[in-house]
């Protein structure tokens, strides 16, 4: 038996709901309660980061994750424009409790989305295919239902995607996510 503490875990509500775009164990689909989803710029880049926000009445779907040993050096780097915090209501199908944090992007960095700071779609492609694949399309209209600045325009780069982490997506993914565009009204752009 060991003496080490059990591994933490992230609740991913974005990309990291994706599972082809990092490799962390024992994933699992998790809701948390008292975090809402939105769009937000910041002075990091040209476009919009999707973050959580502390919202009491809210609860969003997600993945959950472990972060062997507590090495969090990888995850961090990745999400360089984020601070980490606990979450305290968190339901989730993993077989055994776990202490849960949640990424949230520096409070100094952010305003709300704007057409300077467009959504990305290799960006939103990448998310949505994750919400597909773990909780159907129910689970990914859910995410566009849940998630606040849709105001702001969607940078259209699925010809040459920016997003590093992009995926293919399905024709019917692809017609899914445009289809979910044009119900919210959402303005896309060409160019930044």
């Amino acid at each position: 038996m060991s003496d080490s503490p059990p591994d933490p875990f992230f609740f991913g509500y974005g990309s990291l709901v994706n599972r082809a775009t990092h490799d962390f164990p024992r994933a699992a689909r998790a809701r948390v309660t008292g975090w809402a989803r939105t769009w937000k710029r910041t002075r990091l880049r040209k476009v919009a980061f999707l973050t959580a926000v502390r919202d009491d009445g809210a609860m969003i779907e997600g993945l959950i994750a472990a972060v062997p040993g507590a090495d969090w050096a990888t995850l961090d780097a990745r999400e360089y424009a984020y601070d980490r915090h606990g979450v305290e209501r968190v339901d989730h199908d993993h077989p055994h409790p776990v202490t849960v944090q949640i990424y949230a992007t520096k409070p100094e960095h952010h305003t709300d989305a704007s057409e300077e700071h467009p959504v990305l779609l290799s960006y939103l492609d990448t998310v949505v295919q994750g919400y597909l694949r773990e909780f159907g399309e129910a689970g990914a209209q859910r995410f566009f239902e849940t998630t606040h600045g849709w105001e702001a325009p969607v940078f259209d780069d699925r010809a040459a995607p920016v997003y590093p982490r992009h995926q293919r997506l399905s024709p019917d993914e692809t017609l899914f996510v445009d289809d979910a565009l044009r119900a919210l009204g959402v303005r896309r752009l060409t160019r930044l």
